[in-house]
């Protein structure tokens, strides 16, 4: 078994999901990666901003998902931006399409890391996009807890 070294990355995560996405259902799943990818995401360099998934056919592909080339990597690394194929079962794909294909519902990325086991793992979120009302709301309950946090520490 894989053991975790202490300087490694806990992964890379999806810091603006949570504001522009109201987060409905959360799945986890594997991608299938090439080398160079592997060693440039244990690296922790990656981003997951733009990125989201797309079902085609009973297929999940992972889309804008930008891997920098490995560093010290040769002529067969990996393009940055490719599309990658994401790792679920057919009857998983089958009961997201339904829900992906109503108005307004997406998949989008929300963190990838290496499991225990040392496999590339993505979190998936079924979301719902904000509105600039909904953002607004969300901004005024953290300052109402804030303020609340402060309160009670006096």
């Amino acid at each position: 078994m894989a053991k975790k070294q202490p300087n490694q990355p806990s992964g890379i995560r999806n810091k603006k999901a949570s504001h522009k996405f109201e987060i409905l259902e959360k799945i986890e799943c594997g991608v299938a990666l090439r080398g160079t990818e592997v060693k440039s995401l244990r690296a922790g360099s990656a981003s997951l901003d733009e990125s989201y998934a797309r079902i085609d056919g009973e297929e999940i592909w992972l889309v804008g998902f930008n891997i920098p080339p490995y560093t010290h990597g040769n002529v067969q690394n990996h393009e940055p931006t490719r599309p990658r194929k994401l790792l679920l079962h057919k009857r998983e794909i089958r009961k997201l399409l339904p829900k992906v294909l109503q108005r307004g519902q997406t998949l989008v990325p929300l963190r990838v890391y290496f499991n225990d086991r040392g496999l590339c793992k993505v979190t998936l979120a079924l979301a719902r996009g904000k509105t600039h009302g909904d953002r607004r709301q969300d901004l005024k309950k953290k300052d109402q807890q804030r303020e609340m946090d402060r309160a009670m520490r006096r």
